[in-house]
C-alpha cells in the first residue's frame, strides 16, 4: 500500500481515520494493520494489499485455502493474526478461493479484447482527472490505463487474487484495496470519475448507483454492463436495464452523454479456456454531473 494512500481510508464501521501498525515496509508498506482507535476495528495490510472487511475472519472463511497459504509466507505478527482469524472460520461454507483465481486467470488472458479498447478509447476523450475511482477493477486493466493519464487511481475489487496481479504493475499514483463494493472505505471522498464495468448483475443496482451519486460531486462515471441477471439464488431482486439504468442515473441528476444515450451492443469475449469463450454483448454508460 501507497503510505499516501492512508490519508483517504477511513474505517468501515465508524467513519474514524485509521491509524497504521507498521510490521514491514520497503518501497510501499507490505505489512501491517490499520485500526481503528475509536471503534477498534483492524483492517490487515497483506502482501501490500489491504483488506478492508468490516469483518476479516468473515473473509478469510470463504477463503481458507488463501488463508493457508498466507499464514505460511508472512511475518510472524501477521502470522498470529491471521491464525487467530483462522480459528474464527465458519464450516461448511464454500471456499472461494478457487474460484477467485480462475477468473483472475480469465482476465488475464482476455486483456485484448475489443472491449477494453472501446473502454480505453472513451476514457482517452474525457478531461484529465484528478481522483479516480474503479469499483470492480479485478486485475487493473483499466485502472493502470488510467493511471498513465490521472493525479490519483484507486482500484477496487473482492478478490485478493485479482488485486494480487493487479499490484504487479506499479506505479505511484495507483493503488489497490480489497473491500465489498458497498464499503464505505473512502469515507465522504468525492471522485471525478468513477468507473464500474460489468458489476451491476453482482451488486443491487439502484443501491449501487446511489451510492456512486454520493461520490461524485462534479465529474463522470461510466458503466458498462451485459445485463446478466439469471444468477439463481444470487439473482439482484431489482435488476436495472437499458432504459431503466439511464433513467435512475437521469433521477440522481447525472446527464448522459450522446453517444451514449441509446443502448450499445459492443462485443466483450472472455477466454474461459483453449476450447470456450464467453461473449457477451455490453452496454456503454456515460453519465456526467
Amino acid at each position: 500500500m501507497k503510505e499516501s494512500s492512508l490519508g483517504y481510508l477511513r474505517c468501515i464501521k465508524c467513519g474514524s481515520v485509521l491509524e497504521l501498525d507498521l510490521f514491514k515496509k520497503c518501497v510501499e508498506i507490505e505489512e501491517g494493520i490499520l485500526e481503528c482507535k475509536k471503534c477498534r476495528s483492524l483492517y490487515p495490510i497483506i502482501e501490500k494489499i489491504p483488506i478492508l472487511w468490516d469483518d476479516f475472519a468473515n473473509y478469510i472463511s470463504n477463503r481458507r485455502m488463501l488463508g493457508g497459504k498466507l499464514v505460511n509466507s508472512v511475518s510472524s505478527k501477521m502470522k498470529k493474526f491471521l491464525k487467530n482469524s483462522l480459528t474464527k472460520n465458519i464450516k461448511n461454507i464454500e471456499d472461494r478461493t478457487k474460484l477467485e483465481e480462475r477468473w483472475a486467470v480469465i482476465y488475464q488472458n482476455s486483456m485484448r479484447s475489443r472491449f477494453y479498447s472501446r473502454v480505453k478509447n472513451e476514457l482517452g476523450q474525457l478531461p484529465t482527472s484528478k481522483l479516480v475511482l474503479e469499483y470492480g477493477c479485478s486485475i487493473g486493466i483499466i485502472s493502470s490505463f488510467l493511471a498513465n493519464s490521472s493525479q490519483t487511481v484507486f482500484g477496487v475489487d473482492r478478490s485478493f487474487n485479482a488485486i494480487r496481479i493487479a499490484k504487479k504493475e506499479s506505479k505511484e499514483n495507483l493503488d489497490y484495496f480489497v473491500a465489498d463494493l458497498h464499503s464505505p472505505i473512502f469515507g465522504k471522498t468525492k471522485f471525478d470519475l468513477i468507473i464500474a464495468l460489468n458489476l451491476l448483475e453482482l451488486i443491487e443496482p439502484a443501491e449501487f448507483l446511489k451510492q456512486i451519486s454520493g461520490q461524485i460531486h462534479k465529474g463522470f462515471l461510466i458503466i458498462t454492463d451485459p445485463y446478466d441477471y439469471n444468477r439463481g439464488k444470487n439473482s439482484v431482486k431489482k435488476p436495472l436495464y437499458e432504459n431503466t439504468l439511464r433513467q435512475n442515473l437521469k433521477n440522481l441528476k447525472f446527464k448522459i452523454t450522446s453517444n451514449t444515450d441509446r443502448p450499445s451492443n459492443i462485443s466483450w469475449n472472455l477466454k474461459l479456456n483453449s476450447r470456450a469463450t464467453l461473449n457477451y454483448k455490453v452496454d456503454l454508460v456515460i453519465a456526467k454531473k
